[in-house]
């Protein structure tokens, strides 16, 4: 008496309206990716970029906010970075956010 009969629906489906249902889904996805994870690369792949373009006499902004000029590039991924007069830091080259000043390459002797 409270329970009312339940009818199903037909077993067979349209492939069309399947695809209906996940185009939302697919939309998100595709907005996701061109407004997320394209920039996102696009950032990484100019910081690396600038990291491997690192050289002596660059002066660089650290992850820290520290202001510094780059004293020797070393092959393990590290750099030395002189941040007062006779101190100086060993520090990874992927904390350097920034390179504020670079040093223009010597000109080759005619």
């Amino acid at each position: 008496m409270f329970v009312t009969p339940a009818f199903a629906q037909a077993a067979g489906g349209d492939a069309a309206a399947s695809f209906g249902q996940f185009l939302p889904l697919i939309l998100i996805f595709v907005i996701m990716y061109f407004l997320i994870i394209r920039p996102q690369q696009k950032r990484a792949k100019e910081h690396r970029a600038m990291v491997d373009g690192l050289r002596r006499g660059d002066q660089v902004v650290t992850q820290g906010g520290i202001i510094g000029k780059v004293t020797k590039v070393r092959e393990d991924g590290e750099v030395e970075v002189e941040i007062a007069q006779g101190v100086t830091v060993r520090m990874v080259k992927q904390t350097i956010t920034q390179v504020v000043s670079k040093t223009e390459p010597a000109a080759a002797a005619n």
